[in-house]
């Protein structure tokens, strides 16, 4: 009987990754790294093109952090990227894990060529489509590689002995323990190369490592992927001091904003304020409708030591059990009735201002206990 010829009606649709990328590399990639790596393999066995843009677009990244991911999946020897005589990208070479000349230095190994050759010529990488079709051969010498300038805020790749070395540093222990504590577990060897990276590469003292997991961690997040963006962005401004942090932070919150506005003030919070803005916001856990009730009745009260004199109203609601605005009227209407039961009301004049129920402070006295101090 004669031979046949067995094949399927389409092609198989999955994507193979090596056991050697999960055991050895998967561990200490980031989640864009993983995810630009991955689409750059789904993309080679398909045979079709990408780009950095519609890699970027796809998983909502910057083409920043898709360059950046290429270099360090470079740098880990799992692919090479060339460039044109421009210094745009033009390929993507990437390489076979289980090659046997592959070595565990990091040397990349001189395989063909398998994802993004040469685009057609005249195409501008950074905005047109990486070509899959055309041989990685057709390249001319008068393209050559020449490498991007380094980021520097890239994160490199730290040994086991780099590790070992930087946590048998006597003040690393101090600043490994403050992190634990405001991440509530054991940091995994990952999260300690991060802390490394902060001192290492960023050149964060330890004030300003420590105000930075604060910082994150006040706003619940404590995903070390989310604390390492907000460092390259402190990084990227120039930020060196937890001062200068601090202003930072508190030029973006609008909260704060809504705050020192209801306040009569425009200028960015000092120090003692921005304490007594967290107090509120923080400690006692209040609503921003509360806070801005108790700064109205603040301008309409006195013109002067207005923190102070809303700090007096919030923290007798906050005494008092006050937990949504509602609850303010409640308190408003039982003062109003203790003092008709204990004296007379107090005589109305004919001003028209005055033919509106009043609140139930006495401001001028809680004024003048406020000068006093």
């Amino acid at each position: 009987m004669a031979r046949v010829t067995i094949y399927p009606d389409n092609h198989v649709d999955s994507t193979v990754v090596s056991n050697l990328f999960i055991d050895e590399y998967m561990k200490d990639a980031n989640d864009a790294q993983l995810k630009v790596y991955l689409y750059l393999l789904r993309m080679m066995n398909a045979h079709l093109a990408t780009s950095v843009s519609d890699i970027a677009d796809r998983f909502n990244h910057t083409e920043k952090d898709v360059l950046r991911a290429l270099r360090y999946w470079e740098k880990q020897g799992l692919l090479s990227l060339d460039y044109d005589g421009d210094k745009n990208l033009v390929g993507i070479h990437i390489h076979d894990l289980n090659a046997e000349d592959r070595t565990g230095s990091g040397t990349v190994p001189q395989m063909p060529a398998s994802f993004v050759p040469m685009p057609a010529a005249g195409e501008d990488l950074q905005g047109d489509t990486l070509s899959a079709e055309a041989p990685m051969e057709s390249r001319t010498d008068s393209q050559t590689e020449v490498p991007p300038p380094a980021s520097p805020y890239e994160k490199p790749f730290y040994s086991a002995d780099q590790l070992r070395e930087f946590k048998s540093r006597q003040e690393t222990t101090q600043l490994l323990f403050i992190a634990e504590s405001y991440i509530g577990k054991p940091l995994t060897p990952s999260e300690i190369k991060t802390i490394l990276y902060f001192t290492d590469v960023l050149h964060f003292s330890d004030d300003l490592i420590d105000y930075l997991l604060q910082y994150c961690v006040d706003r619940g997040k404590k995903d070390f992927k989310y604390i390492e963006k907000v460092a390259v962005s402190w990084a990227e401004d120039g930020i060196t001091t937890p001062g200068q942090a601090q202003k930072r932070a508190t030029r973006y919150d609008k909260n704060i904003y809504t705050i020192m506005n209801g306040l009569g003030k425009s200028n960015s919070p000092t120090a003692r304020e921005l304490e007594f803005i967290t107090r509120w916001l923080k400690d006692y856990g209040f609503s921003m409708d509360i806070i801005i009730e108790a700064c109205e009745r603040t301008v309409l009260a006195t013109d002067k030591h207005r923190f102070e004199y809303a700090e007096s109203i919030l923290s007798s609601w906050k005494r008092q059990n006050v937990h949504h605005k509602a609850d303010i009227q409640g308190i408003d209407d039982l003062h109003q009735q203790r003092r008709k039961n204990g004296s007379n009301p107090p005589k109305q004049s004919g001003n028209r201002f005055n033919q509106f129920k009043q609140n139930s402070y006495d401001f001028a006295a809680l004024e003048k206990e406020l000068v006093s101090n």
